[in-house]
This record gives structure tokens, C-alpha cells and sequence, in this order.
């Protein structure tokens, strides 16, 4: 929130991809453009694959967010980097996954932004099917969709996040970056946020 990599605004939601209307941006890029924050982040990523994921060989980042913030935690380690791309290369070697590694080596992704899972399950399919042994993924951020929450426990994969939407809110209301009124609203979006209602703004 400080350099608003996360922006909340229930009143003036943005439009997802998905064709969603949220009251939440969240753009982790930004961290890498400071240089105190991006230190706090790398470090963060770094202890829990240190203390969670203990002989882990390799991190892997997810293409293209998870790219920086990976190779960032790689170099903290002292660890080979690796990334996978969200599809085969379409030219030259074909590579989905780019960097060495080693049929049987363990590896962390790492992530920037979990929604509902599905590319960050398409890498750990990707590195599963090149013989490699996925312990975790880790995000920097996630908004804890129950469906995100499915989607990992359906493909036996675990997944840490250094933050988390519930966690989020009451710090954003504790900084009067959001008011008492604006709260249930936010809290209604994650409930459902396909079928989220806007103050004077109607169904989705």
C-alpha cells in the first residue's frame, strides 16, 4: 500500500480479465522499482523456502511476474534459477521451461499474485512433467479464493503466501486507507466476486 502496488477502491472498481468488477488492483511489479521494499520482499521469500522447503535444489519463477521476484530469491540462496513459461516456446527449442536443471532435483516456485491458481498449477504440472519434484510454491500475495484453495489441494500442491486478503484489510483500515463504511463491501468481493455487488452500481 505504501507505493500502491495494492490499490483498493470499492466505489471505482477495476474491470479483471475475467470481465469481474473488483475493488482490488494488485500490481507487485512496482515492488522492484524500490529498493527498500524489493530488499524486505526478497528477504521475506527467502526465509520461508530457507525454513519450509529445507534441500530444495532449485527455484523456479512463474512467467512473467513470478521472472524477478524468483531469480531475486535465487541469488539470496545461492541457488540455480529456473523459469517456466505459460506455454511451449513456439520457435527455436521449444522450451516451456528455461534454465538448466536436473530430472529428479526438488524446486520452489515462486509467485507473485495468486488468484485462482491456475497458471501458478500449470507451471507445477510443467516442472511435474519434466521429472521434477515440485515441494511448494510460494506468492507474495494472495486473495484466498476458496477455489484458488481447490484448485492446489486437487493437484497435491501447497502454496505459501507472505500476505493474504484478510490479512490485508484490517492493516488498510488501520492506515485510513480504507473507511469503516468501505470495509463490508471488500469483504463481500471475496465471498463471491463473480456475483459482487457495487454500491449504486448493480449486479456484475
Amino acid at each position: 500500500m505504501q507505493i500502491n502496488a495494492i490499490i483498493l477502491q470499492p466505489n471505482d472498481p477495476f474491470k479483471w480479465a475475467a470481465g469481474w468488477n473488483s475493488p482490488i488492483y494488485c500490481d507487485n511489479r512496482k515492488i522492484l522499482s524500490f529498493p527498500e521494499i524489493r530488499t524486505f520482499i526478497r528477504t521475506s521469500l527467502a526465509s520461508i523456502v530457507k525454513n519450509h522447503y529445507k534441500g530444495a535444489n532449485v527455484i523456479a519463477g512463474v512467467a512473467t511476474a513470478g521472472i524477478p521476484h524468483g531469480a531475486l530469491v535465487a541469488e539470496e540462496l545461492g541457488l540455480p534459477f529456473i523459469y517456466v513459461r505459460s506455454k511451449v516456446k513456439e520457435h527455436g527449442k521449444q522450451n516451456q521451461i528455461e534454465g538448466y536443471f536436473e530430472e529428479g532435483q526438488s524446486v520452489i516456485l515462486i509467485e507473485d499474485l495468486i488468484s485462482s491458481g491456475k497458471s501458478s498449477l500449470e507451471a507445477v504440472s510443467a516442472l511435474r512433467k519434466a521429472g521434477m519434484n515440485v515441494k511448494g510454491l510460494v506468492s507474495i500475495f494472495t486473495y484466498g479464493f476458496e477455489k484458488a484453495k481447490q484448485n492446489f489441494e486437487n493437484a497435491n500442491s501447497e502454496y505459501i503466501a507472505l500476505c493474504d486478503y484478510d490479512n490485508l484489510l484490517p492493516q488498510a483500515l488501520k492506515t485510513n486507507y480504507i473507511t469503516e463504511a468501505e470495509l463490508p463491501l471488500l469483504q463481500e468481493w471475496r465471498k463471491d466476486p463473480s456475483l459482487w455487488k457495487k454500491r449504486n452500481y448493480g449486479n456484475i
